[in-house]
């Protein structure tokens, strides 16, 4: 039988080429997805652990807001105490924080969260063991800085030259003393780093003579561990320390972890693609079986059991699945080497380091390829097994029985019910629970709607027949093709349903989700302008610049929207920190007890939601614990709807300011006489310094802001998607191909009665549009339902909820199934229409 196997694999090779090429696609995700998130977590473990090569103790001081006060972090006394220890040899203080350098054009380099700046700590010999120099030296006065060697590049920047140097407060122009390199992870982040003199640094991040970290070197024969314990009784309550080697192993714990959920994603749209391609194994099998039913008849006719016929066609779907998984992960190779090229073509930086080709990749490509296929094979290599010789021969299996048919569509019914059943039950409920509903109904629905596509296939079909006539002779043959096999037809279209229903899904809910926070900007806020951090740089805006936008011309209103907490019967409370007065000409806080006026009086305003959720109301008086542990009493001045904008309690800023050493100020929001202008907005840049950490935004920046993430995350979900997509186009070429090759007499009587090849053609590209398009419907209708469904699931936390339905993105959608459906036709149309009559009529 293994032989029998091999000469059918090898005498249908065209034929099972797209099965190939479908597996070949979803092994290549799975082993590229393993091999990419291997190498990466390789890359940055070594880079972590070369980070502390020399570091034999790591001390970290982060105090809380009660501490902070007196002891911000650890004193030059403490560094010198720890320097004294028996065995230690060096001790150096680390202050650090947010600092960008701009460009030629203004532009800051680098990604904002990742740009950074610290102290140069020079040793006895004048040198930071951290950095080496490639040109200049390190900082030693106030007015000096150095930049790492890409941000220098970048900048045009040399040694000499003035730089002017962006925190979260007034720019400020240093003379650059030399350029480095480092293996620091904010410049392989694609970031950049800044070294100031170590008082400078101190003054702008921390106190004079504080630090927020340390690093120990240890003499020769010293154990890390020892010193550990040594240094533990000379640090603050709050400080901590590791040994070097447990700090880069911690950190390689967090790699791991935040790779991992990438690698779960990944793995998870590349098992949606392996799905996929799993009716097109299954449809060109049983295709496979059904045209070989005479060979497999004269096989059971000569003595062949039915274990064996199955065993045949699982051999042949062992040898198609380890070919394409050989293939694939090389393909997968490529791909992962492609993936790590594109991280730094979007600036986010790789350390170097080799591919790991470890193990777990081969044995999953072996064994998702084999699998995949066998398991997808094994149905038609049953049902080939059921045929008795004789039926066989006479070709009397093709036609499936009511019994079958009602027992399959009986089923389908069920499982669709229930899924319907559980996505309303999510869909009436909020919250996770709600949720989980809705994704258990979703896996059921789908299948369940799989199962009866083939019944669905003859009514929505119907539709598109008024449509077909137009095409004449060739519209009504492609029409009746499209429904003379049910269920090859519902397992061609069940492939472009799946891929669709989740594109479809994530349309809805991306409109839905864009369209309320597009509304929430435009219906919430009054401000012309809102100032932030540019790209998420740094621990918030100075309130420097807040005074500094106070005073710029034409202003009429500004307000903070100052981050701030504290405790209420020990739960953490968030609090937007205002200025009354101004913060209702910036923002529509629509009131629905007491007055916002209240704030001046020191009182607080509370979210509708909470309110009701507490039992609260206008008057009470709330008692308040804050972060530095002070205790206060605030009374509820007004209770307001909620806002995208500001916290669920929202107070004069002024109260904040006095518990917190250093406010943290994520936005300020900005009235100007005149509105939103050309020179209003350069007054802003202007008297915020020309900051290029500082980004001012009008309306539509606002508007882009909360709907920008949303539509990159659904053109990434589209990217990922894009696979299964393919391999559902693969399964249109597969099946029309295979199609063609069964019809030959057909197609051949079709061309001595007059049929030319234009016409056929056209009938074979008619055909692949309907099951296309047949598909897109099933997946579209599937899909929004879905999207409405995981929508209701959350609206009470999204004030402005109304499902939109992306019709513009459903219109492109169904074009594009229609394009589907031609490119899929080119080759089998091609090859229908150049069959050679005579040989055609007589082919069996």
């Amino acid at each position: 039988m293994f032989r029998t196997a091999l000469r059918n694999v090898l005498a249908h090779k065209a034929r099972l080429l797209m099965t190939v090429l479908a597996v070949m696609l979803g092994v290549a995700f799975v082993s590229g997805t393993l091999v990419f998130t291997d190498t990466l977590s390789n890359a940055f473990r070594n880079q972590s652990a070369k980070s502390y090569d020399d570091v034999a103790v790591a001390v970290g001081a982060r105090p809380n807001p009660e501490d902070a006060a007196k002891t911000p972090g650890l004193s030059q006394q403490v560094l010198d105490k720890i320097g004294k220890v028996k065995g230690v040899e060096s001790a150096t203080g680390r202050v650090d924080g947010f600092a960008g350098v701009a460009d030629k054009d203004g532009k800051l380099i680098g990604v904002g969260w990742s740009n950074k700046g610290t102290n140069f700590a020079p040793g006895k010999d004048g040198q930071d063991a951290a950095y080496d120099f490639t040109d200049g030296s390190g900082p030693t006065a106030a007015g000096q800085v150095a930049l790492d060697k890409e941000t220098a590049a970048k900048g045009g920047y040399k040694v000499g030259d003035a730089v002017r140097v962006a925190t979260n407060g007034p720019v400020a122009e240093y003379t650059l003393s030399g350029v480095f390199t480092t293996e620091d992870g904010a410049v392989n982040a694609g970031g950049s780093l800044i070294l100031f003199d170590t008082a400078e640094a101190q003054k702008l991040y921390l106190k004079p003579g504080w630090f927020s970290d340390a690093t120990v070197t240890a003499a020769p024969g010293a154990d890390d561990t020892e010193l550990v314990d040594e240094i533990v009784p000379l640090l603050p309550k709050f400080a901590t320390a590791q040994t070097g080697q447990a700090l880069a192993d911690q950190q390689a714990e967090e790699i791991e972890s935040g790779l991992g959920a990438l690698k779960q994603v990944l793995l998870g749209f590349a098992a949606i693609a392996l799905f996929v391609g799993v009716f097109l194994i299954a449809n060109t099998f049983t295709m496979l079986v059904a045209q070989r039913t005479k060979e497999l008849a004269l096989m059971r006719a000569v003595g062949a059991s039915r274990r064996q016929i199955t065993r045949s066609v699982l051999i042949e779907a062992f040898l198609v699945g380890l070919i394409a998984s050989v293939v694939g992960y090389c393909l997968g190779i490529g791909l992962a080497t492609g993936l790590r090229s594109g991280m730094s073509a979007f600036g986010l930086k790789v350390p170097d380091g080799p591919l790991i080709l470890g193990a777990a990749p081969i044995v999953a490509a072996l064994a998702v390829g084999v699998i995949i296929t066998m398991v997808a094979a094994y149905l038609p290599g049953r049902r080939a097994a059921k045929i008795p010789p004789v039926a066989a021969m006479s070709s009397v299996h093709a036609v499936a029985t009511v019994k079958s048919l009602v027992l399959r569509n009986s089923i389908g019914g069920a499982i669709t019910a229930l899924g319907a059943l559980l996505i309303v039950t999510g869909a009436s409920k909020a919250g996770d629970t709600g949720r989980m509903l809705v994704g258990g109904g979703a896996f059921c629905a789908l299948v369940g709607v799989i199962i009866l596509i083939p019944l669905l296939s003859r009514p929505v079909i119907a539709l598109l027949k008024p449509v077909l006539k137009g095409f004449g002779v060739a519209g009504k043959l492609a029409g009746q093709n499209a429904v003379r096999n049910p269920r090859r037809t519902g397992a061609t279209a069940s492939a472009l349903a799946i891929g669709l229903t989740l594109v479809t899904g994530l349309s809805v809910l991306g409109a839905t989700v864009g369209s309320a926070l597009d509304k929430a900007t435009v219906d919430q806020v009054k401000a012309d302008y809102m100032v932030t951090m540019a790209d998420g740089a740094g621990p918030g805006l100075d309130g420097s610049a807040l005074t500094a936008l106070k005073k710029a011309p034409g202003v009429s209103a500004v307000s903070p929207q100052q981050s701030g907490y504290f405790e209420i019967k020990g739960d953490f409370q968030s609090a937007s920190g205002v200025t009354p007065g101004d913060v209702e000409k910036v923002l529509n806080l629509k009131t629905v007890g007491g007055d916002l006026g209240s704030l001046a009086q020191g009182q607080v305003a509370v979210a509708e939601s909470t309110a009701k959720k507490q039992g609260w109301k206008v008057g009470d008086a709330l008692p308040v614990v804050f972060g530095d542990k002070a205790k206060a009493t605030l009374k509820v001045g007004a209770v307001f709807e909620g806002s995208e904008f500001v916290s669920p309690f929202v107070l004069d800023s002024k109260i904040l300011d006095a518990h917190e050493e250093k406010p943290f100020i994520p936005q300020i929001f900005v009235r100007m006489d005149g509105g939103e202008s050309t020179a209003n907005e350069g007054a802003l840049v202007k008297a915020l310094g020309d900051n290029p950490a500082m980004t001012v935004m009008d309306k539509q920046d606002i508007r882009d802001a909360f709907g920008g993430p949303i539509n990159m995350l659904l053109n990434i979900m589209y990217g990922l998607l894009a696979m299964a997509l393919i391999i559902a186009v693969l399964g249109v070429v597969n099946t029309l191909a295979m199609s063609v090759f069964e019809r030959q007499q057909e197609i051949g009587m079709l061309r001595a009665i007059g049929l030319d090849r234009r016409r056929v053609k056209r009938m074979v590209r008619l055909e692949a549009v309907v099951i296309s398009l047949f598909g897109a419907v099933v997946g579209i209708g599937l899909g929004s339902f879905l999207g409405w469904a995981v929508g209701e699931t959350f609206k009470s936390s999204l004030p402005g909820y109304a499902l939109v339905l992306p019709w513009d993105r459903i219109g492109i959608f169904l074009v594009l199934a229609g394009l589907v459906g031609v490119l899929a036709a080119l080759w089998p149309a091609r090859s229908a229409a150049r069959l050679n009559m005579l040989s055609a009529i007589k082919a069996e």
